[in-house]
């Protein structure tokens, strides 16, 4: 009696917090009026494990002009691949940003440069080579494509002559500063090892089979691959060091997502690999050029049961504003999405089920994912994108297993240690089922909302407008750094209000194969007066500013304060 006492109790209080902050996130599907109208390349079958993972989109500016274009990876396959593949992304340049509060968006591809082809997994933007326009970097099966920017939206293949080729099945990509020499490094992780010429057979063997059902092979029973790690030589070349850093990943787990963040507040860059099937890395910072793998004593490695999960999209984020960045990482059905509560010194805590994230996951296979405050009430909210691998499996689902075509989750954060699932309050249940793979998260029409792009496996993204109305304040920065890292990749910035202090950084990689506007969003509740502002810089040097005013998009440069400033609409 007590317990079921206990259980209404703190079901009434779910519901007093829930409605305290109503009125509901709400999102509108622009995707057919946008003008992003390529599809992604995929097989109805999916026969080959190589065919059903990729999916990476990124949100930067290409032309300078305050707004976010789009790149999407566009994906292959092996008969497409085996005849000289697909062109790796499309790029879109957003019409006008400052004329419509609806982005609308024009295919530049061809008038770009952005003409090699292969197949296309990821993609992420920054200034690789410190010439102060940002590059492109698209991972890839076989092989990447690195693209020069010569502002404009215009690009050179600079692929051959860069040392960021690669070779194998690369996922995720991500990028750092991380022995603080002024230049961008990036992790890419590796999948599974696989020969065009001698795939595995189609539901040949236990591993070709999912609940009775013939399906593709792998990852497991398939080798795995090491792991990649590119240093910046500081002339727009690299040369790869995973082993001598100790991120090579000897074992061969099924690297997925990759995501940087200093986890530990000691100022150096740590990262996240999300392994599928296999225990997950957290590599901790030496100081000293180097990595420690430290995911099995921080408890990252393994959900809090102690057990392996199928782990594909990464995302970081103060979800309790404790100071400390917690870590969530979306994984396969039958397997609960992991939120893992950063407690310090003491390592971290699988809550995804006293914070109700967990539950609702279950049935899903989650990929892409962020934390933004979607409400702009001061905190972090999650959103996932999911879709199975399998077509196949739409011919035994029931009410115990979702199909091929997954429904969007988003978990508002109630401010109280608790999340509640909104998608449908949300407008996002509307949307036509799909096979989501990437998601990137940005402002598309500074308004100081986070928008939403999703890629969905052979067929056309959403854009996703974000139309929330409330009273509530919001805050946009840029950061401009001295030196090479000009875009602060790895900066953190610290806001105290009147109510809370709350901390992002600016991360270059993440999600599932994908990047978000590196453009930091902080939320303002209603008349919540903004103190400080305090930036550490990715070199560790800091900075702090006062009387800085809400509803605005700032640009703040080292030792200049605020460079410029333009109200959000």
């Amino acid at each position: 009696m007590i317990r079921i006492l206990l259980s209404i109790v703190v079901f009434l209080s779910l519901l007093t917090a829930a409605s305290a902050q109503s009125p509901a996130i709400k999102f509108r599907d622009i995707s057919a009026s946008s003008g992003v109208n390529v599809s992604h390349i995929a097989t109805p079958e999916n026969r080959y494990i190589v065919e059903s993972m990729s999916g990476g989109v990124a949100l930067f500016d290409c032309d300078g002009d305050g707004y976010l274009d789009i790149a999407t990876v566009n994906g292959s396959s092996v008969d497409r691949f085996k005849t000289g593949g697909d062109l790796f992304v499309t790029l879109y340049r957003q019409v006008d940003g400052a004329k419509s509060k609806t982005p609308k968006f024009e295919n530049v591809t061809a008038s770009a440069g952005l003409t090699r082809k292969g197949w296309g997994m990821g993609v992420t933007a920054v200034d690789l080579d410190n010439d102060g326009i940002l590059d492109l970097f698209v991972t890839g099966f076989g092989a990447n494509a690195v693209y020069k920017g010569k502002g404009g939206c215009k690009f050179t293949d600079v692929t051959e002559k860069s040392g960021l080729k690669g070779s194998g099945f690369m996922t995720g990509a991500a990028w750092a500063d991380y022995d603080r020499d002024g230049d961008l490094d990036v992790l890419v992780a590796r999948y599974v090892s696989l020969d065009l010429d001698h795939l595995p057979v189609f539901g040949s063997s236990i591993t070709c089979s999912f609940k009775g059902i013939r399906v593709q092979c792998g990852p497991r029973g398939l080798p795995g691959e090491t792991d990649l790690f590119f240093r910046n030589k500081g002339d727009g070349t690299f040369e790869e060091v995973a082993s001598k850093v100790g991120v090579q990943d000897a074992k061969k787990y099924y690297g997925l997502g990759v995501e940087w963040c200093d986890y530990d507040n000691d100022g150096w860059p740590d990262v996240y690999v999300a392994n599928d099937g296999t225990p997950n890395y957290l590599y901790r910072n030496n100081h000293d050029g180097t990595f420690e793998d430290v995911g099995f004593q921080t408890g990252t490695s393994y959900s809090g049961d102690g057990v392996e999960q199928g782990s594909m999209g990464v995302a970081w984020g103060d979800y309790d504003l404790d100071g400390m960045m917690d870590l969530f990482v979306t994984n396969f059905d039958n397997e609960h999405n992991t939120l893992y509560r950063n407690l310090g010194s003491k390592g971290f805590l699988d809550v995804s089920m006293e914070t109700r994230v967990g539950p609702v996951s279950t049935p899903y296979v989650g990929w892409g994912t962020g934390f933004d405050d979607l409400d702009n009430d001061g905190s972090q909210d999650l959103f996932v994108v999911n879709g199975h691998v399998y077509p196949q499996i739409e011919f035994v689902k029931s009410d115990d297993q979702m199909g091929f075509r997954q429904e969007l989750l988003l978990h508002r954060n109630l401010g109280n240690g608790v999340f509640t699932e909104m998608s449908k309050a949300a407008g996002l249940r509307d949307l036509p089922l799909r096979s989501s793979r990437g998601a990137a998260f940005g402002d598309l029409n500074n308004d100081g909302l986070i928008d939403v792009i999703v890629t969905n496996l052979g067929e056309l993204p959403f854009v996703l407008l974000n139309v929330t109305e409330n009273e509530n304040q919001r805050l946009l920065i840029k950061l401009v750094q001295n030196g090479g890292n000009h875009d602060a990749i790895g900066s953190r910035v610290t806001l105290k209000t009147d109510k809370r202090t709350m901390i992002r950084e600016v991360q270059a990689g993440g999600s599932y194969l994908s990047q978000n506007d590196t453009r930091l969003h902080f939320g303002l509740g209603k008349g919540e007066t903004l103190g400080s502002v305090t930036i550490r810089w990715s070199d560790g040097k800091t900075e702090q500013l006062k009387d800085i005013k809400p509803n605005q998009m700032i640009t703040i440069a080292e030792g200049k304060g605020v460079f410029s400033s333009a109200d959000l609409r």
